[in-house]
């Protein structure tokens, strides 16, 4: 009984800090997500520890902010963008990639480890940004379908680039890059087929379904269902949930579940989410790591700053859609730290190097709400 209590304790605890810090936040002209990660790190100090269930209501909250971009993204301006975001994404993979490699080795002569931090560097996650965009009202715009589009296309190859580097290293460690290629495929035609059956299901009963709450459940369950199987399939759950949000955009009902699932997200699993991201920083091992760490953030920042800004350039962008692009693109979390837990256990890097990333981690989740808010109000 106690322990259930406790659980509901540290959730008020959560909820209420949320909010203050988003108050305070937006008081001083920032975002409300900056707030909610600083209120995050002032419970991690001792206050609050993540548990598993945190960490499940945190994983909750950022499907839905992903299914909730899908359902506001225009189709026809993501299949546009198409070309654009590729290059944004590579440019994205690429720059980051070879700047941080390099600096890396400079430092540590390792090029094993040089070429896992490189890998590190790559991981974008835009629930920061979008979250952002959602706050300033540029979530529809140009530059956001471009980060999103491009986010898509930088979490595939980045998983393609992780299994070439982790062969090189450690074969027979991982799956063969045929199998982890053959099953992003796999992915994405299920996807195309299940959402092509859902929206004609959808079009033939929309009279009805536009009528009732039900609608609501069962896209939240369809969510959940392609979240887990991309995650099964070797792409993470948020890009199953966003294409989930893709599929019931093309349908009549997408403004009743945009406005539904964002007041369920947002007034629960979101503030979990963003604080949990604080929770989960280690700020004593990203203090001890100082060298390597402020070598892995200007770099990372740098790499996507300039590597997606010149992809955006060349695809058609001014300068300055360029650059709010590249820093929408900068926000690294849980999916670098999960690579880099991954190169420990396989003993490539070392835990010094781990805190680097949780450093990277910290300062550009901390600096991208304030830059993106700058950016647009220039």
């Amino acid at each position: 009984m106690e322990s259930k209590l406790s659980f509901l304790l540290h959730i008020a605890i959560i909820l209420l800090a949320a909010n203050i810090g988003g108050i305070i936040s937006k008081r001083f002209k920032q975002p409300a997500v900056l707030g909610q990660i600083l209120a995050g790190l002032v419970l991690g100090m001792g206050i609050i520890e993540k548990t598993e269930t945190i960490s499940h209501l945190a994983e909750i909250g950022v499907i839905f902010l992903m299914f909730i971009a899908g359902l506001e993204t225009d189709v026809n301006e993501l299949k546009a963008s198409g070309k654009s975001s590729s290059i944004i994404a590579f440019g994205g993979v690429l720059t980051p990639f070879l700047l941080v490699s390099g600096g890396i080795y400079l430092v540590t002569n390792d090029l094993l480890a040089s070429l896992f931090m490189g890998v590190i560097a790559t991981a974008t996650s835009v629930s920061i940004s979008v979250q952002t965009l959602r706050e300033i009202g540029q979530m529809r715009s140009k530059q956001g379908i471009g980060i999103l589009g491009a986010a898509i296309i930088d979490d595939v190859v980045g998983i393609i680039l992780l299994t070439i580097v982790i062969g090189l290293v450690k074969p027979g460690t991982n799956s063969s890059l045929f199998l982890v290629i053959g099953k992003i495929v796999v992915f994405f035609i299920m996807t195309f087929i299940v959402g092509y059956i859902v929206i004609k299901m959808i079009s033939k009963l929309s009279n009805k379904i536009n009528t009732e709450d039900t609608i609501v459940v069962y896209a939240i369950i369809f969510c959940f269902i392609l979240a887990y199987f991309s995650e099964e399939l070797g792409v993470a759950a948020i890009t199953g949930a966003y294409f989930a949000g893709v599929v019931f955009s093309m349908t009549s009902c997408r403004h009743k579940l945009s406005h539904e699932v964002s007041r369920i997200s947002s007034i629960m699993f979101t503030p979990v989410f963003f604080v949990a991201i604080g929770l989960g920083v280690d700020i004593q091992s990203a203090i001890n790591a100082f060298g390597v760490g402020i070598i892995l953030v200007i770099l990372g920042t740098l790499g996507k700053v300039i590597g997606c800004g010149f992809g955006a350039k060349i695809s058609g962008f001014g300068g300055k859609e360029a650059l709010q692009i590249g820093i929408g693109m900068v926000p690294r979390a849980e999916v670098a730290i999960i690579i880099a837990n991954l190169g420990v256990a396989i003993e490539v890097i070392s835990r010094q190097q781990l805190a680097a990333v949780i450093m990277m981690v910290l300062i550009t989740t901390l600096i991208t709400p304030s830059m993106l808010k700058w950016s647009f109000a220039r």
